[in-house]
């Protein structure tokens, strides 16, 4: 053990060493100023462990590390494919280590530990292995004009990308950011969010292992205020990616715009389920309580707005409080039968509470849940699943994102009615329709203003599919082949034959 790595023994037994530095040109080093953050178990609300903390000089080493890499032969010169072999060695790495990951993210983050190895954990390798495949076949056109010129385009690289992550999903949110960026020859400064760090770190020793040049990723823990704030204006940096709150995504635009910087943003969701009166009410009750209640409901496509068809209201309340009884377990992460762990923080899980003194306050009813919940200890940021009826669109827990297992249920009469109200938000990033009848799926589909829509099911993405939103919930696409276009400028060259 080192001044850099911690020997660390996690609840389910795993013992590893931690690694606590700054991640700049392949090591792992302190911070200038020697500053560090805590991270806190949320479901004990004890100390992990301290990591360094990036300050602006930090991210000026960093991105001064990422731009000679850029240029150095060891990465600008090595083919498509050596960078495509690469992610795919990542990949397998991540697969071979999936323990240690899952392990690491549950702790940090307070999610189920059985969901972060079946779900979180498949999902990066997959996306590091897709992306993999994609770095040799990111390629321009020809363009035809006339017998006398020849035209064609060249896909490259944007240069150097801040990539700045959320809490939810570290691990996840790393690849989705690293694996398009790396495929299409760029290097990265990544800074994860100053609550789940840890498992960002150990992340960074398998992109050591996997053979990356120095520079190529550079990991930098930190404040957003601090270390976030440095990267979107720092005048080295090409593109900033950002994922996480609206409030946050329009500060990171008005900081990378002193620059005229390439953006994408992925920021906030209030997203609306319809069931129709034709639907199949057992698979609607399944996915809609999936859809807002799994990762504790802290996800930012959950549907936490409900609108069902006056038909069938009454039953799917009756069998929505049934699955949500029988099956949001909360619990130990660690505990195979938990379904629900703990909020992320103490200030997540009072900003739920305000919301539930919100909704009461303006008059809707208290369907289920809305209470904390301790473990044996009497510890941890747990609450309990909440179902909110009788509500306005008009109040503040139908138009604000909470980000938590907190969803507002309510009637809808006619179509036209229920995609009124369903584009009745400033946010437009997912929606789910349930129907038996495909003409009105499609047709609703279409009028929802939405960057996604779900079709008899909610939230199950995948990493092939384009993922992003309209209106303020962000700007671009991550995930799919549409994925890389955020990562590569197209240059046109002119030829004159004549």
């Amino acid at each position: 053990m080192s001044d850099l790595t911690l020997n660390l023994t996690a609840p389910n037994g795993l013992n590893y060493m931690q690694p606590i530095g700054l991640f700049i040109n392949n090591e792992f080093v302190k911070s200038a100023s020697r500053v560090k953050l805590s991270t806190i178990d949320p479901a004990t609300e004890a100390e992990i462990a301290s990591v360094y903390a990036a300050s602006t000089d930090d991210v000026d080493v960093a991105v001064k590390a990422a731009r000679k890499a850029f240029n150095e032969p060891s990465w600008a010169g090595i083919s498509s494919t050596d960078r495509g072999n690469l992610l795919l060695k990542l990949a397998s790495l991540v697969e071979e280590n999936a323990h240690h990951l899952a392990t690491i993210e549950s702790w940090d983050n307070g999610k189920p530990y059985i969901h972060a190895l079946n779900v979180d954990i498949p999902a990066v390798a997959n996306t590091f292995r897709y992306y993999g495949g994609w770095a040799d076949k990111i390629q321009g056109d020809v363009i035809e004009t006339s017998p006398q010129k020849l035209t064609y385009t060249i896909r490259e690289p944007v240069g150097v990308c801040g990539q700045i992550i959320p809490w939810n999903f570290p691990l996840a949110m790393a690849a989705w950011k690293l694996g398009p960026a790396l495929a299409c020859g760029n290097t990265s400064v990544l800074k994860p969010a100053e609550q789940t760090p840890l498992s960002i770190l150990y992340l960074a020793t398998l992109i050591k292992e996997a053979g990356f040049p120095p520079g190529v990723v550079n990991i930098l823990n930190g404040h957003g205020r601090t270390t976030g704030d440095a990267i979107a204006t720092h005048v080295d940096v090409d593109k900033v990616a950002f994922t996480g709150s609206t409030a946050t995504g329009r500060q990171i635009m008005r900081s990378a715009a002193l620059n005229l910087k390439n953006i994408t943003l992925e920021t906030g969701g209030k997203s609306p389920l319809l069931v129709f009166n034709d639907a199949d009410l057992k698979s609607a009750v399944a996915w809609a309580h999936t859809g807002i209640m799994f990762n504790q409901g802290q996800v930012c496509t959950a549907n936490s707005r409900i609108l069902i068809q006056e038909g069938i209201y009454d039953r799917f309340l009756v069998a929505f409080k049934e699955q949500v009884k029988k099956v949001s377990k909360i619990g130990n992460p660690f505990d195979d039968a938990t379904f629900q762990g703990p909020q992320v923080t103490q200030a997540q899980f009072d900003r739920i509470v305000s919301y539930i003194d919100s909704g009461i306050a303006e008059g809707a009813c208290l369907a289920y849940g809305g209470k904390p919940y301790k473990n044996v200890n009497g510890k941890g940021f747990f609450i309990e699943p909440t179902i909110f009826t009788n509500v306005k669109d008009e109040m503040k827990i139908c138009q604000e994102e909470v980000f938590g297992p907190f969803v507002v249920i309510s009637p809808f009469k006619t179509e036209e009615e229920a995609v009124r109200r369903a584009n009745d938000t400033p946010f437009g990033l997912a929606s789910s329709v349930f129907t038996q009848d495909i003409k009105k799926a499609h047709r609703v589909a279409r009028a929802i203003q939405a960057g996604m829509v779900w079709i008899n099911s909610s939230g199950d993405s995948d990493f092939r599919i384009p993922f992003g939103g309209v209106k303020q919930s962000g700007m671009g696409r991550e995930l799919g082949e549409a994925g890389l276009a955020a990562y590569t400028n197209l240059k046109a060259v002119h030829v004159n034959l004549s």
